[in-house]
């Protein structure tokens, strides 16, 4: 809930990125400190802005007037950098919030991310003296930001010794400081330049969709990258990556906490609690956006997506100067689940004229030359490859070539001539150091690595594909109830978990409750024999589990015998917990199980799963997540997502199945799910039974648990 006694914001965010005026608490000459290092960088890379040193021991700092309070300098006053002891950060917090101050950027540590009470009381502290204020906080436990279209390094990190910051089109927003620093030097040695960088540590004030939303309507921003541990609140971050994609700038994010042990690391470094990665996965998947597990790989691929904003199709064309270079880029481009592009007849006529037939076609070894030198040829080669209609994009696998440099050159200048993304993998070390200068020198990308060119690929592809994805609104199924009734709150039996799914039109089995053998028998006779006997207790969660499930019961004295052995194993398994009796169901076959289930996550709101069924459901882990709803185009993509895929489309001679019918089961409980609403923690049908194709589904068990 927003604090009701915060002010009016001082400064928005683009005051603070690009700051009229900036004072540096513990300002110092001395470049082995924290605010000498500061002020040495903005006075090095330039920034236009006022510098306000504030130092009670000192009267000017580098040449510039120093002040001994912050009240003491002249006004207004936008931005002030704190990197003083944690004992001494409250009040000069408070100095800065009576001074006018618009936003502190707080470099100190031993805040809420420490684990501790006080350190927890102390950030609270910070924060409420700057919203009372209106003042804004960046931090704390961070390392600054960098501004580079104002010449604005505001920050200590030994990555600024460089001559010139270098300005681009990428918003980097990042949660931990040192990794923000890092990313920015390894972008300044590719060449690869910002719009803004920031870090915010522990998110006490600002957070990263603060400075996603701003990126957003920042003209000079042309793709985002963030690295989180986690974020403040899920909803406004699927409204901030929907922002992105209306405004057709890509999002990519690195996010740690992909495992149980990343989840721990990350709130111990934090204080932030970090969500399901898989669901994050299916919000970024219904709005486009990227997801990768490597900095460098995020903002490579935000630097190739604004070089290409307007790649087409998923065609990958191979060239090489050597015939091992390009079988190794073919095995691995389609080991990496990307497809080769087929050249046209045109295209392969044009090739001929240069190479011999055998390697006038894709993937492309320029030792099959006709005749003359690879330098003066290689351009002609490159050239009606990267201008073939089905190649998207061209990898090259650059191996040592007579007249390297040159030959290089030649490619490269062919290929962004073309206006298709192509990415050189630089194979040779210290060897291709002249090539790696020309590569920079005609603005072309390359990796040293072919893995992480691949990788790189693979994403550009795979956005590609996300941007070109129908993203309307899912439609409610025809005859869909009206939202359910008020079932009560706590675990639902199967029973009622069949009758809410039965109400949203899902197909169940045909059973009844008996609350005796003699009546579990009577049901049995009306139903038809064979049939299954469950037990029916609240508390019973896995019931196959404790032996309360009976298979293929074929006459009276099988039910009756099943129903004592039932009703004995579960009140040995919960003798605490009443059985209500056992349901009695008709026995059901399918040609395959999925598992589907529903559940409320606290980021993200309604969640809708399918995966693999059965028994072999958590050893298999062969699952999809999407946000509900989900429309039935969307739930048959997510089917098609599984490895369980080719079995329901039907493999070594055994038939389809009913693939649409289950994605209709899909899309109902999905939308069961928003009508839910906050009541629902879980919903799970386990297994829905898949017959062949135009034959249906049906649910053959459920459970659920409602708040």
């Amino acid at each position: 809930m927003a604090d009701q006694r915060a002010a009016a914001p001082r400064l928005d965010i683009g005051g603070i990125a690009n700051p009229r005026s900036v004072a540096v608490f513990g300002a110092s000459d001395n470049k082995d400190k924290f605010g000498g290092r500061v002020m040495h960088y903005l006075t090095r890379h330039g920034f236009a802005g006022r510098v306000l040193p504030i130092n009670p021991n000192r009267t000017e700092v580098l040449g510039i007037k120093a002040f001994r309070t912050i009240s003491d300098a002249p006004r207004p006053v936008d931005v002030a950098l704190l990197a003083v002891p944690a004992a001494a950060l409250l009040q000069g917090v408070r100095e800065c919030a009576e001074a006018g101050v618009g936003c502190c950027v707080i470099m100190t540590t031993g805040f809420a991310e420490a684990g501790t009470d006080e350190g927890r009381d102390l950030e609270r502290a910070l924060v409420d003296t700057a919203r009372n204020a209106g003042m804004r906080i960046v931090g704390p436990n961070c390392m600054g930001l960098i501004s580079p279209f104002a010449k604005m390094a505001l920050t200590s990190s030994l990555v600024l010794e460089i001559d010139r910051i270098q300005t681009g089109h990428v918003g980097l927003v990042s949660q931990s400081g040192a990794l923000m620093v890092s990313i920015f030097n390894r972008a300044h040695d590719a060449g690869i330049g910002f719009s803004l960088c920031v870090s915010l540590g522990n998110q006490s004030d600002l957070e990263i969709c603060d400075f996603i939303d701003y990126l957003v309507g920042d003209d000079r921003t042309k793709a985002i990258c963030v690295y989180v541990e986690g974020f403040k609140d899920g909803a406004r971050f699927l409204r901030s990556a929907a922002a992105c994609r209306a405004a057709r700038k890509p999002l990519v994010i690195v996010k740690t906490g992909r495992t149980p042990a990343g989840e721990r690391a990350a709130q111990s470094h934090t204080a932030s609690l970090a969500g399901s990665y898989g669901v994050l996965q299916a919000a970024c998947r219904r709005h486009g956006a990227v997801l990768t597990d490597d900095p460098d790989a995020m903002v490579c691929l935000a630097d190739l997506l604004v070089r290409w904003p307007n790649m087409t199709g998923d065609g990958i064309g191979v060239l090489s100067p050597s015939g091992g270079g390009a079988g190794i880029g073919v095995d691995r481009t389609t080991e990496a689940g990307m497809r080769l592009a087929q050249l046209s007849s045109a295209t392969k006529q044009r090739l001929l004229e240069v190479l011999i037939p055998p390697q006038a076609d894709n993937p492309i070894d320029l030792g099959g030359r006709r005749s003359g030198d690879v330098a003066g040829t290689a351009g002609k080669v490159m050239t009606p490859l990267a201008e073939d209609p089905d190649v998207a994009a061209v990898l090259v696998v650059l191996t040592t070539v007579p007249f390297y440099e040159q030959t290089t050159r030649e490619l490269a200048t062919a290929a962004l001539a073309a206006g298709k993304p192509v990415l050189f993998s630089v194979t040779p070390g210290s060897a291709a150091d002249g090539p790696r200068r020309g590569l920079r020198a005609v603005g072309c990308p390359y990796f040293d690595s072919l893995d992480q060119a691949l990788r790189v690929l693979k994403l550009m592809v795979e956005y590609r594909t996300l941007d070109q994805a129908i993203a309307a609104p899912p439609v409610r199924p025809p005859g869909l109830a009206a939202p359910a009734g008020n079932p009560s709150p706590g675990r639902l039996t199967e029973p009622e978990a069949k009758r809410l799914l039965a109400a949203y039109g899902v197909p169940v089995t045909r059973e009844s409750v008996a609350a005796d053998a003699e009546t579990a028998m009577a049901v049995a006779r009306r139903i038809g024999y064979p049939v299954v006997l469950k037990a029916v207790a609240r508390d019973l969660v896995h019931k196959s589990d404790v032996g309360a499930v009976k298979l293929n019961l074929a006459d009276d004295a099988a039910v009756r015998a099943a129903f004592a052995a039932i009703t004995e194993t579960v009140r040995k398994a919960l003798p605490d917990s009443a059985i209500e009796g056992c349901v009695v169901q008709e026995m059901v076959r399918g040609e395959a199980e999925l598992i589907v289930g529903i559940r409320r996550d606290p980021q993200y709101g309604p969640v809708v799963m399918v995966g693999a069924g059965g028994i072999l459901v958590e050893l298999l882990t062969d699952i999809e997540l999407a946000l509900a709803p989900v429309s039935h185009e969307q739930a048959l993509e997510m089917l098609k997502r599984l490895r369980l895929a080719k079995v329901l489309a039907g493999i070594r001679g055994r038939p389809a199945l009913d693939a649409k019918a289950a994605a209709d089961v899909i899309s109902r409980l999905s939308f069961l799910a928003v009508d839910l609403g906050d009541r629902l923690v879980d919903l799970e049908v386990n297994p829905l039974m898949l017959r062949r194709a135009g034959d249906g589904v049906i649910v053959a068990d459920a459970r659920g648990l409602l708040s």
